[in-house]
C-alpha cells in the first residue's frame, strides 16, 4: 500500500509537467496556395546548394496538415528528385473520388492511394514516412497506423533534391502546391537520425537544421508560430459616417454596418460581400449598437436612447423598421450589449454621455418589442464605460471600465479593475475580485471571450490617456485575480467617443480578431481588422528551448519528491510504527486539454468595390506631435535627425503657404553662421538625406523646378492635416457646425507641432492658434444658447485647449452647463477658470457667476 501510495503521488507531482510539455505546440510553416499569384506561392527546399546522398537505406518523416475553408486542394506535398533524372512525388488530389493521396513515380501513379480518416487532414497533424528500401528496390509509405509497398528503381550511389510545394527546380518546376502546413521533418539514414528541420522558425527564409547544420531554404514562407503571437492586419477599410460593427459566430462574418449598406467580411475566405439597402436605409446615430443574434440569424440595429431595435433577416436581406427618428440623447456610448438566449432578450449595460457616466442597466425582449430599464438595487455595478463584457449560459462577466462612483464626470473619475457577473435570472450582480491597480491605467475593448472549461478569459487592454494607444491581449482568470500579456500590440488611435475597439473569436479557422474604428476627418470611419491565431504566445521564445527547461524542470522537481517520500518512508519502516491504513477521498480531476484549431493562413487581397472601400493612405501630422507614416502605415519620423526634421519642416511649411522658400532664405534661417560655400554643402547634404527619407512616402517629392525649393505632395494620395485646416478655415462665412467637427478632430492632436520650438516657427504657431480661437467663438456666436447646449460646450473645451483663460469661453460654457440644469458644473467651471486666471495673471477675475450668467 505504501509503494502504491508514493506512485500515485509521483503521479500527482509529474502530470502537470508531462501535460505541459508533451501539449501540442503551434509552429510549422505554412503553404500560400492558389489563392495567391505564382510567384507567391510557398516552397521549402531542404538543400538550396546541393543534394543528400545516402549509402544506406533511409527515410524522409514529416508532419502534415490542411487548411480549412479552400477552394482548390491540389498541388505537390513533396517532390524528391535523384541524380536530376527520376522525380518520386506525394501529390494530393481533390479531383479523385475517393482516395487523394496519390504516389507518382516518372509519369506513372502507383497503384494504391489513401487518406486520413474523417476530418483527421484538417484537425490534427498527420505523420508520413517515406522508407527507401535499397537492397528490396521499394518504396514503403507509411500514413497513421496503415501503410503501403511500391516497387521502385533506385539507384546504390543515388542522390536526391527534397522540395516540399512549390519549386523552380531545373525541369522538375511547379506552382501546384495544396494549402498546407508542414512541421518537424527528419531524415534517417539506417535507422539513424541524421537531419531534423522543426520549421518552429519566426521570419526569415532560412529552414534551421538542427543536428548537421544543413540548413533550407523557405520561399514566400508564412511560419506558424509567428501567427500566434503577431496579430496580423487583414484588412484596412474606410467607410462614409457611422459605422458599427457585429460578429456572426455561426459562420466567422463581420458586419459593417451604415446607414445605406452592410458591408460583410467573411474572415476564414477573406472576402468581402455588399448588400445595399436602397429604401430601406438605416439612421444612425453615435450610440447605436450592432448586435448579432446566432440562435435566429439575425443582426440588430439598437437604438439605446430611442429605445427601439430594428431587426434585419440576413437571409431575405430586410429591415423591419426604418427611419427611426431621434430622441432626446442621453447617450450610452461604448455601453456593453449581449444577447440572453435564456430570455429573449438583448441587455445594455453602462456607458457614457453628457459628462456622465452610466450603471443603467437596460433590457429588450425581442419577441414583445418592450423596452424596460431594470432596477437593480445595492449593485456593486458602478457607473462607468470602456469595459469588456463576455456572456456564458446564465449571464455575463463585466470585467473594469472607467467611471466614477457618483456618474459625474466632474467628481473623481477612475479606472476600475473588478470582475463583475451578471445573472439574467436574478438581475443581479455579483463581484468576483478586484485585480492589483497596475503601473500604467488601462482600460478594456468592448468585449472578452470566455472560456469556461478553463475558468478563463481573453480581452483587449489600452490606456485611454494616449491618442497613438495601443491594444494588447491578455489572458486572465475568472476565479483568480490575475493575468498575462499574449500576443503582440496593435496600433490603435483613440479619441474618446470616435474610437472603439472589439474582440471577438472565430472558431472556424481557429483566430481571434480585433476590429478598430475610428471616425476621422471628412466624417470617414476608419477600420482595422486584425488576426491572431489561437492559442496566443506570450513571447517567439525557441520552442526547443522551452521544452528542454520545462523537460529539466518537471524531472528535477520529481527527483526531489521521490527522495523525500522514500525518506518519509524509511523512517517510518525504522520506527516500526503501527500501519494505519488511511483511505484517501481523493475525487480525480479531469483533465480536459483545450482544442484549439491550428491558422489557416491569411491572404491579403487587395478590395475594390461599388461601395468605394478604400485603403488607409499616408498622413503627414503637423497638429500635436509630428508623425509621417508612409503608404503600409509605418511610422518614419524617427529616421530624421534634428536638422533634416527642421529642413523638411521649414520647406514643407513654405511650399504650402508661399509656394516654396528660396536657397537663400533657408541660409538665414537655418545656416546664418556659415560662410556662403559652407552653407551650400551643407543645403546639399541634408537635402540628400530628406530625399532618401521621403522616397519611402510615395507621392511626395523634394523639388527646386521653379527655383524655390518645394516639397510637392500629391494630396489625392497623402493626408496632411495642415492642408485640411486651412480648407476650413479659409472659407470662413460657410462655416457649419459640420466644419467644426472636422476642425475639432484635427486639433484634439494637439497644438501646431507641439514637440518642437524653433524661433522661425514662433509666428506660425502663434498665427493658428489665434486663428482656430476666432474661428470658434466666430461660428459660437452664430449659435443661440438654447439651440445647441451640448455642442456649444464642447465648443468652450476646444477653445480652453488652446487658450486656457479665454473669458468668452467660460461664459458660453457656463451659461450651457445652466441651461442644462448643470448648475453645480456650471459654477464648478467658473470657480476653475477664476483659479487658472489668477495664476496666469497674479489677479483675481473681476466678475461673479451672476454677472457671467447675465452677460
Amino acid at each position: 500500500m505504501k509503494f502504491k501510495f508514493l506512485f500515485f503521488l509521483l503521479i500527482i507531482v509529474l502530470i502537470p509537467g508531462f501535460f505541459h510539455f508533451c501539449q501540442a505546440q503551434s509552429y510549422g510553416l505554412g503553404f500560400d496556395s492558389f489563392e495567391v499569384i505564382q510567384d507567391k506561392r510557398t516552397g521549402l527546399d531542404l538543400s538550396p546548394d546541393n543534394t543528400f546522398c545516402f549509402d544506406k537505406n533511409f527515410e524522409l518523416s514529416f508532419e502534415l496538415s490542411f487548411l480549412a475553408n479552400k477552394k482548390i486542394y491540389f498541388g505537390y506535398i513533396v517532390r524528391l528528385i535523384e541524380n536530376d533524372k527520376q522525380n518520386i512525388d506525394l501529390i494530393y488530389d481533390n479531383s479523385a473520388n475517393n482516395q487523394h493521396f496519390k504516389l507518382v513515380i516518372g509519369d506513372k501513379f502507383a497503384p494504391v492511394s489513401f487518406d486520413f480518416p474523417g476530418n483527421d487532414l484538417f484537425k490534427k497533424w498527420n505523420r508520413i514516412t517515406l522508407k527507401f528500401d535499397k537492397e528490396k528496390k521499394n518504396i514503403r509509405v507509411v500514413y497513421g497506423d496503415k501503410s503501403f509497398t511500391q516497387p521502385v528503381n533506385i539507384t546504390d550511389n543515388g542522390c536526391f533534391k527534397i522540395l516540399f510545394g512549390a519549386n523552380q527546380y531545373k525541369d522538375f518546376k511547379s506552382t501546384d502546391v495544396p494549402p498546407m502546413k508542414i512541421r518537424n521533418i527528419s531524415i534517417l539514414e539506417n535507422a539513424q537520425l541524421k537531419y531534423h528541420w522543426a520549421l518552429d522558425e519566426t521570419d526569415g527564409l532560412k529552414a534551421l537544421e538542427e543536428i548537421q547544420k544543413k540548413d533550407g531554404l523557405a520561399v514566400n514562407p508564412v511560419w506558424i508560430k509567428k501567427l500566434h503571437y503577431e496579430w496580423q492586419p487583414v484588412q484596412m477599410l474606410s467607410m462614409q459616417n457611422f459605422v458599427k460593427v457585429g460578429f456572426d459566430q455561426n459562420k466567422g462574418v463581420l458586419h459593417f454596418l451604415s446607414k445605406d449598406s452592410l458591408v460583410s467580411y467573411n474572415i476564414a475566405g477573406n472576402t468581402i460581400g455588399i448588400v445595399k439597402f436602397n429604401d430601406q436605409k438605416q439612421t444612425l446615430y453615435i450610440d447605436n449598437q450592432v448586435l448579432f443574434n446566432k440562435n435566429k440569424n439575425q443582426l440588430f440595429n439598437i437604438y439605446i436612447d430611442e429605445q427601439q431595435v430594428s431587426t434585419f433577416d440576413i437571409k431575405n436581406r430586410s429591415w423591419d423598421k426604418t427611419g427611426i427618428t431621434a430622441a432626446l440623447k442621453k447617450n450610452f456610448l461604448h455601453a456593453n450589449k449581449f444577447y440572453s438566449a435564456q430570455d429573449s432578450s438583448i441587455y445594455i449595460l453602462g456607458g457614457y454621455g453628457h459628462l456622465a457616466y452610466k450603471n443603467n442597466v437596460q433590457r429588450y425582449h425581442v419577441s414583445s418589442g418592450k423596452w424596460e430599464n431594470i432596477n437593480v438595487k445595492d449593485s456593486v455595478f458602478t457607473p462607468r464605460y470602456l469595459a469588456a463584457l463576455g456572456t456564458t449560459q446564465n449571464g455575463a462577466y463585466i470585467l473594469g471600465g472607467y467611471g466614477s462612483s457618483t456618474g459625474q464626470q466632474m467628481l473623481n473619475p477612475r479606472n476600475w479593475y473588478d470582475l463583475l457577473f451578471f445573472n439574467t435570472k436574478t438581475h443581479r450582480f455579483k463581484k468576483i475580485y478586484e485585480l492589483k491597480t497596475p503601473e500604467e491605467d488601462f482600460v478594456y475593448g468592448n468585449s472578452m471571450i470566455i472560456n469556461e472549461k478553463d475558468s478563463s478569459y481573453y480581452a483587449l487592454i489600452f490606456p485611454k490617456h494616449k491618442f497613438n494607444s495601443e491594444l494588447q491581449l491578455i489572458k486572465g482568470s475568472l476565479t483568480k485575480p490575475d493575468f498575462k500579456i499574449v500576443g503582440s500590440k496593435i496600433p490603435y488611435q483613440f479619441v474618446d467617443i470616435q474610437s472603439y475597439a472589439d474582440l471577438f473569436f472565430d472558431s472556424l479557422s481557429g483566430r481571434f480578431v480585433a476590429v478598430t474604428t475610428y471616425q476621422a476627418e471628412n466624417n470617414q470611419t476608419k477600420i482595422g481588422i486584425y488576426s491572431l491565431y489561437a492559442p496566443p504566445l506570450e513571447s517567439l521564445q525557441p520552442i526547443a528551448a522551452v521544452e528542454a527547461q520545462n523537460y529539466k524542470t518537471v524531472w528535477i522537481a520529481a527527483g526531489f519528491v521521490v527522495l523525500a517520500l522514500l525518506a518519509f518512508s524509511y523512517f517510518k519502516y525504522a520506527k516500526k510504527e503501527t500501519k494505519t491504513e488511511i483511505p484517501v477521498a481523493a475525487k480525480e480531476s479531469e483533465i480536459i486539454p483545450i482544442t484549439e484549431g491550428e491558422p489557416e493562413i491569411p491572404v491579403l487581397k487587395e478590395i475594390v468595390s461599388e461601395n468605394k472601400i478604400t485603403a488607409l493612405q499616408s498622413s503627414i501630422f503637423l497638429f500635436g506631435n509630428l508623425q509621417l507614416f508612409d503608404d503600409e502605415g509605418n511610422e518614419i519620423t524617427k529616421q530624421f535627425s534634428p536638422l533634416v526634421k527642421e529642413l523638411f519642416l521649414v520647406i514643407l511649411l513654405y511650399s504650402i503657404r508661399w509656394e516654396g522658400i528660396s536657397s537663400e532664405k533657408l541660409k538665414e534661417l537655418l545656416w546664418f553662421d556659415k560662410p556662403s560655400e559652407s552653407a551650400r554643402n551643407n543645403r546639399s547634404v541634408n537635402i540628400a538625406k530628406l530625399k532618401g527619407i521621403l522616397d519611402k512616402m510615395k507621392y511626395c517629392q523634394v523639388s527646386k523646378e521653379t527655383g524655390y525649393w518645394k516639397i510637392k505632395i500629391d494630396y489625392d494620395k497623402i493626408h496632411v492635416d495642415y492642408t485640411h485646416y486651412l480648407a476650413i478655415i479659409g472659407n470662413k462665412r460657410a462655416l457649419n457646425k459640420e466644419n467644426i467637427t472636422e476642425l475639432a478632430e484635427i486639433t484634439k492632436r494637439g497644438n501646431f507641432l507641439s514637440n518642437v520650438e524653433y524661433e522661425w516657427l514662433d509666428s506660425f504657431k502663434s498665427e493658428i492658434s489665434n486663428e482656430i480661437v476666432d474661428t470658434y467663438l466666430r461660428f459660437a456666436a452664430t449659435v443661440k444658447i438654447s439651440d445647441d447646449p451640448e455642442f456649444l460646450i464642447k465648443l468652450a473645451n476646444y477653445i480652453f485647449y488652446f487658450d486656457p483663460v479665454n473669458e468668452e469661453a467660460m461664459i458660453i460654457k457656463c451659461k450651457a452647463l445652466a441651461h442644462l440644469g448643470k448648475h453645480s458644473l456650471a459654477k464648478t467651471t467658473f470657480e476653475n477658470f477664476a483659479r487658472e486666471y489668477n495664476r496666469i495673471y497674479g489677479e483675481d477675475f473681476q466678475k461673479d457667476m451672476p454677472e457671467v450668467l447675465h452677460s
